[in-house]
């Protein structure tokens, strides 16, 4: 882990703790609570389902967990994260944590004493479930998952940096629990180069951690920005204003983030591979049976993984009902919490090829997490055509699984969709503005396309094949732009108030929908 603490560029302590950020949200008329009694079992992602993309959701009672409250829909509101890091709007967003990618600030280490994670720590008769709540998100599911504990490894197996990130766990023997690892992740390059060692590996599993937390957590196949190495905790305390403090794990030799709410300390086994579900033990098939959606908005499968093998639980005290984040999949949630970094890396990655013409990146809900990017360019002399496209093959290339990259101009408004659908009907010739850069390529199998190229097999990773992604140049060719100008209505030159009502104007607007409410923002 970089040990230089840089300047801090953003917010302050209201987002150094999952406690402290809910109080700020409840200050600012944010959060949405309820003392009614909620069940993990469908009830909570059904709630959340109901409001995606609303405020945040704090429930005060959780069935079966007397001890513990829960918390969703923490990022479905991406105005507020703006607020809450001190954000002006999409563009300002990714440029700035485009910026903590490349200075991350220093952890610091907290006593074990002071640590409000260790508060409470259990080390006999560990049952994971009776403490952590667990969640069923859909009634296709046969079991329930853990999908909002947030991996922690810093230090030596990490080659000096630290590593965040998600992986859904389901742990059906007590103590011991399955551990999903993504191919090619970070927590896959960990066990690839450890698989065969004699001992096992020690890390912690940090819930209800600081907000930056879980957006580094979710930042997961950008690693030519963020490789093996990195600092990503260090990334998480640039963009929050403060480093993040860790402290030692009580059973084992590894980090915790000391601000969580829940930690699990154990030792991985990936060797040790055991059945998510007892439905796919019994049928010995792994890749067929339900379990636990998945980004691209397709049910997940239930394979063989790694098992983690739990040594001890620390909490917060129980009596302050520590709080739990249980992530719902294929949410605006889960989605922010997905791309905010991913963006931010995808315009550090062309930066770096070359700077200056990338203004912006997104990737909308509906291009499901890592599945896609839209790019924003602009062309600044004749020598910069065709940028565009060693753009989009870097970024297919270096994003595992990719399947659609598309650029566009800067007369585009890349946060509505309809005028990239406009875009791409007037402006990409299909014989020479779709790229398919790296067929035979790795892909992920969370694609039902990318599965079924196993035909017969598991539909596992190795044996499935990627069909290479596809890039879209809707770009304006350098030299045409009189060719392609937009009308540009006088917007800016008439006002209607000088002619309505306000509740006249009010009342009309609330009949614009869809693509009239990005055109009449510019004119176009």
């Amino acid at each position: 882990m970089d040990t230089t603490t840089q300047k801090p560029q953003t917010s302050g302590r209201h987002a150094t703790s999952l406690r402290a950020t809910v109080e700020w949200l409840r200050a600012n008329g944010d959060l949405i609570e309820t003392t009614k009694e909620v069940d993990p079992d469908l009830e909570l992602t059904g709630l959340q389902k109901h409001l995606d993309g609303g405020p945040p959701m704090l429930f005060e009672n959780v069935k079966g967990k007397p001890y513990a409250r829960a918390i969703t829909n923490l990022f479905s509101d991406i105005d507020v994260i703006d607020r809450m890091f001190g954000f002006e709007g999409p563009t300002d967003r990714t440029w700035k944590i485009a910026d903590a990618l490349n200075n991350p600030t220093a952890t610091v280490e907290v006593e074990q004493q002071d640590a409000p994670c260790q508060e409470h720590v259990i080390t006999e008769n560990i049952d994971v479930n009776e403490w952590i709540t667990a969640i069923r998100h859909t009634e296709l599911e046969s079991e329930v998952t853990i999908g909002s504990g947030i991996r922690c490894v810093a230090g030596e197996y990490f080659d000096g940096g630290s590593d965040v990130g998600y992986n859904r766990m389901n742990f059906r023997w007590g103590d011991v629990g399955t551990f999903m690892i993504s191919p090619g992740s970070h927590m896959w390059q960990v066990i690839t180069e450890h698989y065969h060692d004699d001992e096992p590996i020690p890390i912690t599993a940090c819930f209800g951690v600081p907000p930056a937390c879980t957006l580094l957590a979710g930042a997961g196949f950008d690693y030519v920005v963020l490789p093996k190495g990195c600092d990503e905790l260090g990334v998480a305390g640039t963009i929050q204003g403060e480093p993040v403090a860790l402290v030692k794990a009580r059973t084992v030799d590894a980090w915790a983030i000391a601000e969580s709410e829940y930690v699990l300390e154990g030792y991985l086994h990936p060797r040790d591979k055991r059945y998510e579900t007892k439905e796919s033990e019994d049928a010995g098939v792994q890749g067929r049976h339900y379990f636990h959606p998945e980004w691209a908005g397709y049910m997940g499968k239930a394979y063989k993984a790694p098992t983690f093998h739990v040594t001890a639980i620390t909490m917060r005290k129980p009596e302050t009902k520590p709080i739990i984040f249980p992530l719902g999949v294929h949410m605006v949630d889960d989605s922010n919490i997905d791309t905010t970094v991913r963006e931010a890396a995808i315009l550090e990655l062309c930066q770096r090829l070359q700077p200056g013409i990338v203004q912006d990146v997104h990737i909308p809900y509906s291009m499901t997490d890592w599945g896609g990017c839209i790019i924003q360019v602009k062309k600044r002399n004749k020598i910069e055509e065709g940028w565009q496209r060693n753009f989009l093959a870097a970024i297919l290339s270096c994003s595992q699984g990719m399947r659609l990259a598309i650029a566009v101009s800067e007369d585009v408004d890349m946060y509505s969709m309809d005028d990239i659908m406009w875009c791409l009907t007037t402006r990409v010739n299909p014989r020479t503005d779709i790229l398919n850069p790296l067929p035979g390529g790795r892909g992920q199998t969370f694609m039902p396309a990318e599965r079924m190229t196993a035909g017969d097999k598991a539909w596992t990773a190795s044996n499935t094949e990627f069909e290479g992604g596809m890039g879209i140049d809707a770009t304006v060719p350098f030299g045409y732009e009189t060719d392609f100008h937009r009308p540009v209505y006088p917007v800016d030159r008439v006002d209607p108030a000088d002619f309505f009502s306000a509740e006249d104007i009010a009342m009309a607007k609330s009949r614009m929908h869809g693509w009239v409410k990005s055109l009449a923002k510019t004119g176009r």
